[in-house]
């Protein structure tokens, strides 16, 4: 494959590297990077996820090209409003197109002229047209998710009869939007075969890639400190189904966990907290707000509870927690999209009484959990494998390319 110009585009700065999303990102960026092609990144540099200019200055300075663009897409009651009242797109997608945006990629696409342009969320898509009009690079679509699912699964699991029938309603606009700019790339990168199977059963002809997230063969697995049996959960609490989610753990769950497990320890954390979880006085939880550095959190503990309900594509956070040997205790969705095997890999839990039960067996069964933490870095080791990945990446690209 002759050596390659991509442009990738962002929806966020994918830095500092504490949420799934970045990682994700940052995953792809380095991959074609260290597959020999030219990558220039231009990124928003949002209101909700704003990264500072002497940060902006020192990354990706690998790439052939970094550049960063502010844009307000804060979320107001006005605006949802009258995007619910006035308009057939999703909020998401409205709040995304901005004109200084679209300025810097024609003025990327004048002197770096990409051969591929790979956007990096569905919602930037409103820019399609404009860059077919000013350049003549295959479109790719990097799928973290299937944003429809996310939305239709939230709005199941809140109780507020008003706020779910918004969240249905956004869900099919959603459903809606997908399915139409799904047609309009050359080629689409879902993250996991679940996903890919839902595009193929729409009825979806561009031809996909699966593109999990996965590691570098040369990074070095993280260091665990020697761990407590205490447990965990890591995530960005501005994404509803997380907040969602730890709200019905602490609520629902977590009495019961205590009740039998009393010398359990719970620790939460992630970007964006709730005032209400940080004022939460709960007997055997902390919650610990943003956290600066993930690995240190995450060292001296041995249990990641990934409590999610609603939700699509990926979840990073375990990934990385099996691949430094944690145990792994989450719903059958969290573990959505990754090979792993119940009983073998990670304990299921759905119920209430089910976390109960996978926890007590945690703490009472440490050689057995010892065991199973080891088996899924194994896995993770040997199917995540980021340059196998990107091979094939590179593969799907040449046949779409090779058929212009």
């Amino acid at each position: 494959m002759d050596k390659k110009r991509i442009l990738i585009l962002t929806n966020r700065v994918p830095y500092p590297l504490n949420d799934g999303g970045n990682l994700a990102m940052n995953a792809m960026i380095d991959g074609y990077h260290d597959a020999g092609l030219e990558v220039y990144v231009l990124s928003m540099n949002t209101s909700r996820h704003p990264v500072p200019m002497g940060q902006l200055n020192e990354i990706y300075r690998h790439t052939s090209g970094f550049n960063a663009v502010d844009v307000d897409n804060s979320v107001h009651t006005w605006g949802i409003l009258k995007n619910f009242l006035f308009s057939r797109q999703p909020n998401h997608a409205e709040r995304f197109r901005h004109a200084s945006y679209e300025n810097k990629i024609l003025d990327i696409i004048g002197f770096f002229n990409p051969d591929l342009i790979q956007i990096e969320s569905v919602f930037l898509s409103s820019y399609i047209a404009f860059i077919k009009a000013h350049s003549r690079a295959k479109l790719i679509l990097r799928l973290h998710n299937i944003e429809y699912e996310v939305w239709q699964r939230a709005a199941e699991t809140v109780g507020n009869r008003l706020k779910r029938y918004y969240l249905r309603n956004l869900s099919g606009r959603i459903k809606r939007y997908e399915e139409r700019v799904w047609q309009q790339y050359d080629l689409l990168l879902p993250i996991t075969h679940a996903d890919e199977a839902v595009l193929k059963k729409s009825g979806i002809q561009v031809p996909s890639q699966v593109a999990h997230f996965a590691f570098a063969a040369q990074e070095a697995l993280p260091e665990t400190a020697p761990a407590t049996m205490h447990a965990y959960h890591l995530g960005a609490m501005d994404w509803i189904p997380n907040s969602e989610s730890i709200k019905w753990f602490l609520e629902i769950v977590w009495p019961k966990v205590h009740m039998a497990l009393p010398e359990l320890q719970f620790y939460f954390g992630g970007r964006f907290m709730p005032q209400e979880f940080l004022d939460m006085q709960i007997e055997g939880v902390t919650c610990v707000g943003e956290v600066p550095d993930a690995q240190t959190f995450i060292a001296d503990k041995h249990i990641l509870i990934v409590p999610l309900k609603a939700g699509g594509g990926i979840r990073i956070k375990i990934m990385e927690a099996m691949a430094a040997r944690k145990v792994v205790v989450c719903t059958r969705i969290a573990m959505q999209g990754i090979d792993a095997i119940s009983g073998e890999h990670y304990m299921e839990a759905n119920a209430p009484e089910e976390f109960v039960h996978a926890l007590q067996w945690c703490i009472n069964n440490k050689e057995a959990a010892d065991a199973m933490a080891e088996a899924a870095q194994e896995l993770i080791i040997k199917q995540y494998n980021r340059q196998h990945i990107m091979e094939e990446v590179l593969a799907a690209i040449e046949a779409v390319s090779i058929g212009e």
